[in-house]
């Protein structure tokens, strides 16, 4: 008999969207675990979508922390009892789940659940994305979307790596967020261009798009890489093409973290390497709220709405 369980559940026709309901637990593959989840995170893009466009009864969710339950059948990852911090395509917002040995990493005694939780999307990204720069000792770096849960971790990574990390934000009272990696490379200014004056730059991250991606385009250094993995401002630009090409070997390159994990390395390997830096104190994850998990749908609003800026964290239980 398939065991119940409950989820968030995409339900349009009530009032909140996102309910919580019994499902079924899936049935395990042979290289599947099974793990109790103690605490969930949002991100952005799954909200809006699991509140705009997600059909009734759509399970959301990517990140989760918890405990295996139960270890593969096929003997692969980790034993039952070990704490972990995983990533799912969909639906890890749960009381349990099955996931791929390869997509759960096992926590440091020094993570907690709620750290653990914001790294899977937020921290993944941010870290492929820095491995596009290659080798960052010494090397320029520029952020824009810094108070994001992305942003924020990137520019930590990158300091950590040895870069000369600049880190744009909109706002004055957003600037003391930055100053500890990025000391005074903090650009306070309406829009990137701003950022022109300190440059060129070896690596540009940027998840805005719009005015930023074009002004990114135009700061490279020669061999230089932009990585765009985010339209929040706007979905199209226009950019000075000539100032694009003529530096020499520069490179625009879209990440989607999901073909990176198909593609490069699965998501436990990456989450292995997050959670060390957080128990080494090097990665603070910014977590702005701790709720729980039936307070969803108003978190969700709350983040859709930009009320808040870091991570939501929401306690399975």
């Amino acid at each position: 008999m398939p065991q119940s369980v409950r989820a968030i559940v995409v339900d349009p026709a009530h009032r909140d969207k996102l309910t919580v309901q019994p499902v079924d637990l899936p049935p395990a593959a042979s290289g599947d675990v099974t793990v109790r989840v103690t605490a969930i995170s949002l991100n952005r893009g799954e909200v809006n979508r699991a509140l705009s466009q997600s059909v009734a009864g759509a399970r959301p969710g990517w990140d989760f922390a918890g405990v295996i339950d139960e270890a593969a059948a096929d003997g692969s990852g980790l034993p039952a009892g070990t704490r972990v911090v995983g990533m799912l395509s969909t639906g890890a917002w749960a009381e349990r789940l099955r996931a791929p040995s390869h997509a759960i990493a096992a926590l440091p005694d020094k993570v907690t659940d709620a750290q653990a939780a914001t790294l899977p999307v937020a921290g993944l990204t941010a870290l492929h994305a820095l491995r596009q720069g290659g080798l960052l000792l010494g090397r320029k770096v520029l952020v824009d979307g810094t108070t994001g849960g992305v942003g924020h971790l990137a520019i930590q990574l990158a300091a950590t790596a040895g870069a000369d990390v600049y880190g744009h934000v909109r706002r004055a009272e957003q600037k003391p967020m930055l100053a500890e990696w990025c000391g005074d490379n903090v650009i306070v200014a309406p829009d990137l261009r701003a950022a022109a004056s300190h440059g060129p730059y070896h690596l540009i991250l940027d998840s805005i798009g719009g005015s930023a991606l074009a002004a990114a385009l135009t700061m490279l250094q020669a061999n230089g890489t932009c990585v765009h993995f985010g339209v929040s401002e706007a979905p199209t630009t226009t950019f000075e093409s000539g100032a694009f090409f003529r530096q020499g070997g520069v490179r625009l390159y879209g990440l989607i973290l999901f073909h990176e994990l198909r593609q490069v390395e699965p998501a436990g390997e990456g989450l292995a390497v997050l959670a060390r830096e957080v128990a080494r104190g090097r990665l603070r994850p910014q977590i702005e709220i701790e709720a729980p998990w039936t307070d969803i749908a108003s978190i969700a609003r709350r983040l859709l709405a930009r009320e808040f800026v870091g991570k939501a964290v929401l306690h399975v239980g």
